[in-house]
């Protein structure tokens, strides 16, 4: 913990597994683009992407759409390796995932995921050849978080610089076993 951490009279640390980390994960990943990185293994610079999440199912996976013939998807065919980060403001939103990506062309879920706005990058619709879906599975991560919304939030920043204390209305902490 840091020493910011220690300065706070109210708890603002918690760790979450399981069920409630998938919760976590599904309430800041729904909101929020997402900044998609493959390559991590490389010495090179990684490669970082806005990617936007079609859904997020209540364990806690992930489901994208990309193009076969786009780099995130020859990235993840070499290395399934991937990481995921998501901020919603500068007082919350913060989400951080480590986990591993599948690729597939399941027609069903190209059509369950599919959306109209999707025709500007798949001219052809939803039948386009070229659509392929990721499959995300987090496997570790880490989140910061307000507790009462961003006003109260910012309302405790500034009471807290008046009078001189730490009033942050802040919660983090890691997510571990989120997939069952």
């Amino acid at each position: 913990m840091n020493s910011i951490n220690q300065q706070q009279e109210e708890n603002n640390h918690e760790d979450l597994r399981g069920t409630d980390a998938a919760k976590k994960i599904k309430e800041l990943s729904n909101k929020n683009t997402c900044h998609f990185i493959t390559k991590l293994q490389e010495t090179s610079p990684l490669h970082v992407r806005p990617m936007s999440v079609q859904v997020t199912d209540d364990d806690g996976t992930l489901w994208f759409l990309c193009a076969n013939d786009s780099h995130i998807y020859s990235d993840i065919k070499a290395d399934s390796r991937v990481h995921l980060l998501f901020q919603g403001s500068s007082y919350s939103d913060f989400l951080s995932l480590g986990a591993t990506a599948k690729l597939t062309a399941d027609k069903a879920k190209i059509k369950e995921l599919w959306e109209p706005t999707l025709k500007t990058w798949f001219t052809e619709g939803q039948d386009d050849p070229r659509i392929a879906v990721i499959e995300v599975t987090p496997l570790e991560g880490y989140y910061w978080d307000n507790k009462h919304g961003n006003a109260v939030a910012f309302l405790k920043t500034v009471a807290g610089a008046i009078v001189g204390k730490t009033m942050d209305d802040s919660i983090e902490g890691k997510l571990n076993s989120i997939t069952n």
